[in-house]
């Protein structure tokens, strides 16, 4: 069961209310029983995370982050699953040789939130830093051999 984040402090908004630095943002859990974000709410965040779309039918966001391999690819995955858990809000992630992509968007709203955005930018915070393959972050793990 997911806990109550503090609130977020007023310096973290800007006039409109809108949190400024995304990254550094926390998700709040979202009970649902609002409505999703409108199209103008979501070009403004949208300028926030480069290289993202919004695809329709529900709102979501989503990008194809692309790597030089397929473990390169499965490793991002598998550091964006973990960073969803703790975040405690969950992305659909596809990967195969050379790409992983990402889709955000509340399940119950049915669209999306703030909460999408702050995601999004943690996302690209991943991918943006150094790549560890797994059978060096892991101890004695031997990767597979071909």
């Amino acid at each position: 069961m997911a806990t109550a984040q503090p609130p977020r402090p007023e310096s973290a908004r800007d006039e409109n209310g809108m949190v400024c630095d995304l990254a550094s943002g926390t998700c709040e859990p979202c009970r649902g029983g609002i409505p999703p974000m409108d199209r103008t709410m979501i070009q403004r965040y949208l300028v926030q995370v480069p290289g993202w779309s919004v695809a329709e039918n529900p709102d979501r966001l989503v990008r194809t982050f692309t790597f030089d391999n397929f473990r390169a690819a499965q490793a991002f995955a598998v550091r964006v699953g973990d960073l969803c858990e703790e975040e405690g809000h969950h992305a659909d992630i596809h990967h195969g040789w050379g790409y992983c992509t990402v889709e955000f968007w509340t399940h119950k709203i049915n669209g999306l939130h703030e909460n999408d955005f702050i995601m999004a930018a943690k996302v690209d915070g991943l991918y943006s830093g150094p790549y560890v393959p797994a059978s060096a972050s892991m101890g004695d793990a031997v990767p597979t051999r071909r």
